[in-house]
């Protein structure tokens, strides 16, 4: 199977599957990610440990902080816990709370909020009116609040100085 084939099964059933964690399994939250295929993560309990990549998401799925996971426990790990199963977007949190597998501590996590005011400047993004109405929603657009987005105005001086030079 070619690197773009497996890509496309990988991603395909991240996106349209929906699971239910079975009674081995747990919902975590994304703490941050040390490296070397490893991500930090805490359980509902408050509890905090290390969990593995499977090498089949890693180059094709990417997890950032604040996302949520269904883990595998490893029983003889130490620092390395578990091992992502699944990695839970928005409608898949949304499936499971309306099953009733959501854990209750990370409900008010799990709530798809819109953009507060101090990001939305960081991120120039304009304010919504009540009234207004979009046709298509993208409150569920990522943002990247890691880059500064600048607003370049050329000014028309420097054109005519460069026009005149060619003259």
């Amino acid at each position: 199977m070619s690197q773009a084939t497996k890509r496309k099964h990988v991603v395909k059933e991240v996106l349209e599957d929906y699971v239910v964690p079975s009674e081995q399994q747990q919902i975590v939250r994304v703490l941050g990610t040390p490296g070397n295929n490893l991500h930090e993560v805490e359980t509902p309990e408050g509890a905090r440990f290390l969990v593995s990549m499977p090498t089949k998401f890693r180059k094709n799925i990417w997890i950032k902080r604040g996302d949520f996971l269904l883990v595998d426990p490893i029983k003889e790990g130490e620092k390395v816990k578990a091992e992502i199963n699944f990695v839970l977007y928005k409608d898949h949190v949304r499936y499971l709370q309306k099953e009733g597998f959501w854990p209750a501590a990370f409900v008010s996590n799990a709530a798809g909020s819109h953009p507060t005011e101090e990001s939305r400047e960081r991120a120039q993004i304009p304010p919504r009116s009540a009234g207004e109405e979009d046709s298509e929603d993208d409150s569920d657009l990522f943002v990247n609040m890691n880059r500064v987005n600048y607003g370049y105005v050329e000014s028309e001086e420097e054109d005519s100085d460069e026009e005149g030079e060619e003259k």
